[in-house]
């Protein structure tokens, strides 16, 4: 799994479910793979800074298969309690051997020995210890602050985190859908703002949850179920007749606008039917009718839709970097240099999907990432140059907030 990521380009949480549907693991064991795989992701950075205080051979010079192997064993030698170190030397000796790198037992065996007894290293960089690129880390403390930008950071490697759900009160009560939850194994705790998420814990295979089968739940973090609520506040008691999602995939913000306003014509689209095959199937186990896929990109602008929209929903692509909590290897994909791209592109969207919006209808602009240009940058630049204004702004940061970091942007057409 780790080759997959970290030498082919693959992504973790897609390398992950590749990767348990083709194995018949139990849930213990689901969850051993998924902890040591995704801890490798989180602690790359220190956990190679490591290696390479006690090896001849730095890292990046050894075989991908033995790099790897270190990796494994340096992760258990010092954040999982449950494996003694002398069976994660041992294993990842005998792993060696039986990938077919038996000349170089020794040598891992040596490194992995060697490091056992001198420990992490000191005075290693900031951004080592916090286990994430130097640049990000100095953008993220020239933004935030340092106190606040290692909260993140620290925040985004804790490992077992609830799961927000969003409920589908369309269909069923809170009370009904919770004890469902419950009956399945689930520990659940409410949401204090949002009456419509909580967050489980103690099930194997949420899609085998009854209330998943049962279109009950929608897997959603409370950060993207903000748009729903926002898009609630600044409707106020209207109506809205149509609303468009511009970035739909895979339906969140769509079903649950859906289930707020079941009169509402809900047009849902994405650039690819791969995408748009997503939300039909969330639409459908959802039971919402008000949800139109469409195979559209959001750079064309369609002429039928100009000032027809009493919302349109904007979550567009973006950098995402702030869901390095669940996917930690966008911390090692995404370089500095790519930020500015999707600065354009988000702009070049803006730029279409603004022209959907009626007089006094909403638009709302929203990532799931925590570069400001990205976000508050954006919304100026936007604000400057269209007839919007900015009525509401929130910025969600892990460390700070029970949640991914996201940004939201409420804007009114004047």
């Amino acid at each position: 799994m780790l080759v997959e990521t970290l030498e082919k380009g693959g992504f973790s949480h897609i390398v992950v479910n590749d990767t348990f549907s083709s194995n018949d693991l139990d849930g213990q064991e689901r969850a051993f793979v998924t902890r040591l795989f995704t801890g490798v992701l989180e602690r790359l950075i220190l956990i190679d800074s490591i290696i390479n205080a006690y090896s001849k051979t730095n890292t990046q010079k050894m075989k991908p298969v033995i790099r790897n192997i270190l990796r494994l064993s340096v992760y258990q030698l010092f954040y999982m309690d449950s494996v003694p170190d002398h069976a994660a030397i041992n294993e990842a000796v005998l792993l060696a051997k039986k990938k077919g790198f038996g000349g170089l037992t020794g040598f891992v065996n040596g490194v992995l020995r060697n490091i056992q007894r001198n420990g992490i290293p000191e005075n290693l960089p900031e951004n080592v210890r916090c286990c994430t690129p130097k640049w990000f880390y100095e953008k993220m403390v020239q933004q935030e602050g340092k106190e606040a930008a290692e909260g993140f950071f620290y925040a985004c490697l804790e490992s077992g985190k609830n799961v927000s759900v969003r409920l589908n009160l369309r269909k069923e009560s809170k009370e009904n859908i919770v004890k469902s939850l419950i009956a399945d194994g689930c520990k659940v705790e409410k949401d204090p703002e949002i009456k419509e998420a909580v967050y489980i814990s103690g099930f194997e295979k949420l899609t085998e949850l009854n209330a998943y089968k049962n279109g009950l739940i929608f897997i959603q973090d409370t950060s993207s179920m903000n748009i729903g609520v926002e898009a609630g506040n600044a409707l106020s008691e209207k109506t809205p007749k149509l609303i468009i999602d511009v970035c739909a995939a895979p339906g969140g913000k769509s079903t649950h606008l859906a289930e707020k306003y079941p009169e509402a014509r809900i047009i849902s689209r994405d650039l690819t039917p791969e995408k748009t095959k997503l939300i039909e199937e969330n639409r459908t186990r959802l039971g919402l009718s008000n949800v139109e896929c469409q195979v559209w990109d959001a750079l064309s602008l369609d002429e039928t839709l100009v000032e027809k929209a009493d919302l349109v929903v904007a979550d567009l692509p973006c950098s995402g970097l702030g869901v390095i909590g669940n996917k930690p290897d966008i911390k090692w994909r995404v370089k500095e240099k790519d930020l500015k791209e999707l600065e354009q592109l988000q702009k070049n969207i803006l730029t279409v999907v603004q022209s959907y919006v009626k007089p006094d209808g909403i638009l709302i602009y929203s990532t799931c990432t925590v570069n400001q240009g990205e976000n508050s940058d954006n919304v100026q630049w936007f604000t400057e140059n269209y007839p919007f204004e900015l009525q509401k702004e929130k910025k969600f940061l892990p460390g700070r907030d029970n949640s991914d970091g996201f940004y939201i942007a409420v804007l009114k057409r004047k």
